[in-house]
């Protein structure tokens, strides 16, 4: 072919390679999932020889010795392990695709005029064709939950879960999100003491104990509506804190307002892991945090997840800098919780059931049962080991292409060279 051909078609190729990339299959496949070592992330535990059937997107029988209906594919699984598919974290994946380049973040609201805006929702500016999709999918992550940054205020705004199936749009509720401690302490005037002032005015804003003409309102007429949601337990509000001092006062303001919170973060959390269990605080935890980044991060340990189980707090993890571009790291921040004391089947509960349900899509995802939907990964080996690898990944019963912009891009670069150069040839 020639080179001024290859030119002419090169855009059409490179369309391909992207459709590859982000398109997920179109049509639900019913199919037996047989002989895996089932790990449901619920009540039965891991099943040796089990088998799934998957019909209509949906998990419909889990057991040994399932009969394939007709027309129904079947998957030899020969013993290798099955999960749901993982929690990527809280990310930015759909609202950011370069965080250098600010024309593809969408996460953080700055505005100098009323910039405690818990109205905003990024989930409004997902893109279910970002090019960060298909590479947390090829390992095994089949949902998140895009969190608000904070920009010009201390609340940062809405988030929530996506399925990262092409899907557009959020399942189950919002939540809104807010920083707490010496980080957020800039954007209160330099005070932490200020947050808890602030938040006491918004309160009082949002329950319509502040006129709302008053010159010295924090919140718009949205934003008092929105928090008055969160305030009737219609939704959770996911805090980002870490001291131990911190983390009390915010236990004593939950409880007062009667909301429900999760922490973020919480790298002393563990000092208060009896107070969080009694109150049903879940925690998502930065399982690789070891040595203090900071003065709120004095007692960070790797057994911070360990201890808070210990005391009956469901754990999740979550990971602090550059968290969608790799999620990846999911597993390990798990796996490394578990060799610091987590048991095994709490660090995969930790990237399954209990973010489902501490983000309220526990009845439809986290858990292999009948009725929820087949968000499937089938594995070459331990999936918290970061040296094995998922083989397959189905979501909603669709088998996922096993493939993204960086497998594209090697298997370009270690193709055998030829007459022309790899930008015609390709």
């Amino acid at each position: 072919m020639s080179r001024r051909v290859s030119m002419r078609l090169l855009p059409q190729a490179l369309l391909l390679i992207a459709g590859a990339c982000v398109a997920p299959s179109v049509f639900a496949q019913d199919l037996l999932i047989r002989n895996a070592t089932v790990h449901t992330a619920a009540a039965r535990g891991s099943l040796a020889h089990s088998d799934v059937l998957v019909q209509g997107g949906v998990i419909r029988a889990v057991g040994p010795g399932l009969s394939a209906p007709a027309g129904v594919a079947v998957v030899e699984a020969a013993g290798k392990p099955l999960t749901p598919a993982l929690f990527g974290g809280i990310t930015d994946i759909g609202i950011e695709e370069v965080s250098g380049e600010s024309a593809t973040v969408d996460s953080t609201l700055k505005l100098e005029e009323q910039p405690l805006r818990p109205e905003f929702d990024v989930t409004l500016a997902f893109n279910p064709d970002s090019v960060l999709i298909p590479v947390a999918r090829l390992d095994g992550i089949g949902f998140t939950v895009l969190g608000a940054n904070t920009g010009g205020g201390f609340i940062a705004g809405q988030g929530g879960v996506m399925r990262l199936d092409g899907s557009a749009d959020p399942v189950g509720p919002l939540a809104l999100f807010i920083r707490l401690g010496a980080s957020g302490a800039e954007l209160t005037g330099s005070s932490r003491a200020a947050q808890w002032m602030l938040l006491e005015q918004m309160v009082s804003e949002a329950r319509g104990r502040v006129p709302a003409d008053s010159p010295h309102a924090l919140l718009t007429p949205a934003g008092r509506a929105t928090l008055a949601r969160y305030l009737a337990g219609q939704g959770r509000i996911v805090v980002q804190v870490d001291r131990a001092a911190d983390i009390r006062q915010l236990l004593r303001w939950a409880g007062r307002e009667k909301v429900k919170i999760a922490i973020a973060g919480g790298a002393e959390a563990w000092r208060l892991a009896p107070q969080l269990a009694q109150a049903g605080v879940p925690v998502f935890v930065d399982g690789l945090g070891n040595l203090p980044s900071s003065f709120d991060q004095l007692g960070a340990t790797l057994q911070n997840a360990a201890r808070l189980k210990a005391a009956g707090v469901q754990v999740s993890f979550a990971q602090r800098d550059d968290a969608s571009h790799n999620a990846r790291k999911m597993r390990q921040l798990a796996g490394n919780a578990v060799a610091n004391g987590l048991p095994w089947d709490d660090g995969l509960a930790g990237l399954t059931r209990v973010p489902a349900q501490a983000l309220g899509v526990g009845d439809r995802l986290g858990t292999i049962e009948p009725g929820k939907l087949a968000d499937l990964v089938l594995w070459e080996g331990d999936p918290l080991d970061v040296g094995h690898y998922a083989e397959q990944v189905w979501l909603g019963g669709r088998a996922m292409p096993m493939r993204s912009r960086q497998t594209e891009l090697r298997d370009r670069y270690q193709a055998p060279a030829s007459s022309e150069p790899r930008a015609y040839s390709r």
